[in-house]
């Protein structure tokens, strides 16, 4: 029971991007096409579930023993940017369309604070590695969520015909207001 509260709290109540504001650059930068969003959730996805793995481990039996907790941060942030040239390489080689089509995206995962954000959280949440890891995932399908929806609503803007004022970043950055209002109805889902 306790790791369906902390999927469903992860992925509607406290949605990474929409609840929680992490992981804005890519949520805004890479949700023009639904295909490419989907690309982006699953690099986010691997980046985030290894990273919280990683990083865990690593304030488990190495920060926390030494205490050297005051480390925590730039550790993560150096695990994380590991992880992320790992990804792009693996990336380059599977699948060249879709690491042309992230293009700069890619790269930004390193200083997407989401990824940093739930590693952090885990640790301050005191999860065990079993819960770090369905938060980890839980928030990293909450992400994509958010994205692909983000995406699908935009790629529908597109064909609608929006003012000259409003039309690029100023109507996605309301509609992303309104899907966060719209995550917002969620809150009484858990405790």
């Amino acid at each position: 029971m306790e790791y369906i509260v902390i999927i469903i709290s992860a992925v509607l109540v406290s949605n990474i991007v929409l609840a929680q504001f992490l992981g804005i650059c890519p949520f805004l930068g890479v949700s023009g096409r639904v295909s490419t969003s989907v690309g982006m959730s699953a690099a986010v996805m691997f980046v985030m579930t290894l990273a919280t793995i990683v990083t865990w481990t690593i304030s488990t039996y190495v920060l926390a023993p030494l205490s050297i907790t005051f480390l925590r941060t730039i550790s993560y942030i150096l695990v994380i940017a590991s992880l992320v040239q790992m990804v792009e390489i693996i990336l380059k080689k599977i699948s060249p369309p879709l690491y042309q089509a992230l293009g700069i995206y890619l790269p930004l995962i390193t200083t997407n604070c989401a990824i940093l954000g739930v590693a952090l959280l885990t640790i301050s949440k005191n999860f065990n590695l079993l819960e770090g890891i369905v938060y980890a995932l839980a928030n990293a399908t909450g992400f994509g969520l958010a994205m692909m929806l983000f995406a699908g609503l935009r790629e529908h803007m597109d064909l609608m015909l929006v003012p000259k004022g409003m039309r690029g970043v100023p109507i996605a950055l309301v509609t992303a207001g309104i899907l966060s209002l719209a995550f917002m109805g969620f809150s009484g889902l858990v405790k």
